[in-house]
């Protein structure tokens, strides 16, 4: 009986190659905060936020026009900062990456979308961004490149993650406790809380 009550406090650590999962190891140390990657290879760390937020709006938009739930576009975002706290936006193209999150977010929250379907939107907002005229992208050498790109990304990503993509999104217990308190008619409150 001791020995079960022991297991139960203190579960077994489980290790999967390099990658350690515990409750303990959830949040990110500060140690590894800062200074961060990008920042160790030289990247003024104003300039890191500017990247990392123009990543997460260009994932949001994204998500938007491949018309993907809103959970499925908040677990990409999660996965490209998680991203970008291991690995350095000098060495990694911060839209490749984002394309990539949100490739993979799809598939996570069971939203697949074809990386064609993530390059063309990718393209489009570009487009729209610079003022161009919006014309498709041409499946050539350059389409097929960038294509096999995106799915390296997305290797690379579950690689750095420890294939452990799981996203505990804060919104789904905001509703539960809105409920709780009989608050969930009020939807500016539930609306802002996403």
């Amino acid at each position: 009986m001791a020995t079960a009550t022991k297991e139960v406090m203190n579960p077994p650590l489980k290790k999967y190659g390099s990658v350690v999962l515990t409750l303990e190891n959830v949040l990110l140390p500060p140690e590894k905060l800062s200074p961060s990657p990008s920042q160790l290879d030289g990247l003024d760390s104003e300039i890191e936020m500017d990247l990392r937020i123009l990543g997460c709006e260009l994932i949001q938009t994204g998500g938007i026009l491949l018309k993907l739930p809103q959970v499925a576009m908040a677990a990409g975002q999660v996965l490209f900062q998680r991203f970008y706290y291991a690995k350095s936006m000098v060495r990694y193209p911060m839209e490749t990456t984002a394309m990539a999150c949100i490739a993979l977010a799809s598939k996570i929250e069971e939203a697949p979308r074809k990386i064609r379907d993530v390059i063309n939107v990718f393209n489009h907002v570009r487009q729209v961004k610079n003022g161009k005229t919006i014309q498709p992208v041409i499946l050539d050498s350059n389409y097929i490149a960038l294509k096999n790109q995106v799915i390296k990304a997305e290797r690379r990503l579950l690689k750095e993650l420890g294939f452990c993509c799981h996203v505990k999104h804060p919104h789904k217990i905001i509703i539960m406790y809105l409920r709780l308190l009989e608050a969930d008619n009020n939807r500016q409150l539930a609306q802002t809380s996403w």
